[in-house]
């Protein structure tokens, strides 16, 4: 599991983009899931007067956890001997005294779990263990043998993600009704942490409709006190039936260690992306086009209303714009739901399709007003790389550092520079070493805190050729000579 900063937000954008989905499969194919006996739920106290074990219990789920390893080959980058510092020894030496030489290759290995879901293959796992893998690997339970597995498709918005082994007569796993789940439900989580084989571990449900954790795009998370370590990334949650009421995903943590607070993406979720992703190889969602915040006591008390999320602004050429919706709006129902925050909202049109029609209720000026609206697509990512500026190096897209940034990269609160949002294949940015996520701080001996800072550097150096760039990546810096 890949360590990462929580990050609640108070102001959440609803643009609810389309996500873009890495795919490999070429054709639809019609999936389908083994439900539980009955998703009526009867809950009972432990009897006296034999061993109370869950060995019943966990013995089928287990049969469909899989380990997932995947390898990566990354670009080595090193750091520069202080004695390039001195511009008598780089005169003499260039960038050859331990300075920022040709990118090596590295092979980067990790590790996370799998659950089968159909007996030919299909494995649901977290986006994140799989993520930019150029090589995956499956084991299937109680074997030793290794599987090549080929992604299906991904949606990094929920971090779930579909892949596929070439196998028959597989264990796939019953699904439960997640929607179903309450606080203090016994449940166990079954993964492969720390790499050291399938473990299962007990806990209970301790909250429900976790979100703003920071995490996810979309979050609506089962958490739970049931350990989850590292690797357990992508295996199973589930009730004391054996029924997938989650995927595990993450936890938090200073140390990245099991700390009794853990998160799953609920099975009925992880259900609908991996079927869209299987049956029409992406994911598609629709937007509104608001920016919204949930509603402080004082405003409780101006709308003289409880729930509802207030819009903060309208998106020019958006749905919500051509509707007619205003900004000071409080967005009290959709489709005959009660709004209850941001966050529901969000999940709610992020689970709908483009072009998906969608009535609201919104309260203007004390009075209702109803507004019928059509969903429509967006890609953010495109829009993203579009917006980057490659005026300073050939391939390099650099963008300024925002709120959404920092979040998104795991940058510090108050981290400045010119931030590499796209590195372009066989570019001079690529053969340098430069990779997305970087932020450039200096170049020579003038600071850089934006695009426009690095631009002009470039202007009053008149080339770039043999110049020291410093660049800060995953809370180190590293210095380049640009050849």
């Amino acid at each position: 599991m890949t360590k990462r900063q929580l990050i609640a937000s108070t102001i959440i954008s609803v643009g609810i983009f389309a996500s873009i989905v890495t795919t490999i499969s070429t054709k639809a194919n019609a999936i389908t899931f083994k439900e539980t006996a009955s998703q009526d739920l009867q809950r009972a106290m432990p009897t006296n007067g034999n061993l109370l074990s869950y060995y019943e219990v966990i013995k089928e789920p287990k049969k469909s956890v899989v380990n997932i390893f995947t390898k990566k080959v990354v670009k080595q980058v090193t750091t520069m001997n202080p004695l390039m510092n001195d511009p008598f020894f780089r005169q003499f030496f260039g960038g050859e005294l331990g300075g920022m030489q040709m990118p090596k290759d590295r092979v980067e290995r990790s590790l996370g779990s799998g659950v089968i879901v159909t007996e030919d293959g299909y494995i649901i796992t977290n986006n994140h263990v799989i993520e930019n893998a150029d090589e995956i690997m499956v084991v299937l339970p109680d074997t030793k043998n290794e599987l090549h597995a080929k992604l299906i498709g991904a949606d990094p918005k929920t971090d779930l993600a579909v892949i596929k082994i070439d196998a028959k007569g597989l264990i796939p796993i019953s699904f439960a009704d997640s929607t179903k789940v309450r606080e203090g439900d016994v449940v166990f989580a079954i993964g492969n942490p720390f790499g050291v084989g399938e473990t299962v571990t007990q806990g209970i449900v301790s909250a429900l409709n976790k979100s703003g954790i920071g995490i996810n795009d979309y979050e609506n998370f089962i958490q739970t006190d049931a350990s989850i370590n590292p690797g357990n990334s992508g295996g199973a949650l589930v009730d004391s039936r054996g029924g997938l009421i989650g995927i595990n995903t993450a936890i938090l943590s200073n140390t990245g260690q099991n700390n009794g607070i853990g998160f799953a993406i609920p099975s009925s979720l992880a259900k609908k992306i991996s079927k869209e992703l299987v049956e029409k190889g992406k994911i598609e969602r629709g937007r509104i086009g608001i920016t919204m915040k949930d509603m402080s006591e004082k405003e409780r008390k101006y709308y003289s209303c409880d729930k509802g999320v207030i819009v903060m602004d309208v998106q020019k050429g958006s749905p919500a714009e051509k509707a007619g919706i205003k900004m000071g709006d409080l967005v009290v129902k959709i489709n005959g739901q009660n709004v209850i925050d941001s966050a529901f909202l969000k999940n709610y049109v992020g689970s709908m399709s483009p072009s998906t029609p969608v009535a609201l209720v919104l309260l203007r000026a004390g009075k209702n007003v109803n507004i019928t609206l059509k969903l429509e697509k967006i890609d953010d990512k495109v829009v993203a790389v579009t917006n980057a500026d490659y005026t300073f190096m050939d391939g390099l897209g650099l963008v300024d550092i925002n709120d959404a940034m920092r979040k998104k990269y795991s940058l510090a609160s108050k981290q400045q520079g010119a931030l590499v949002m796209n590195v372009k294949e066989n570019s001079s940015a690529s053969r340098n070493g430069f990779s997305e996520g970087d932020v450039i701080v200096q170049v020579e001996d003038i600071e850089v805190m934006s695009v426009h800072d690095a631009i002009g550097a470039k202007k009053a150096l008149g080339s770039l050729s043999n110049k020291q760039i410093f660049v800060r990546r995953k809370g180190a810096v590293y210095s380049v000579i640009l050849e």
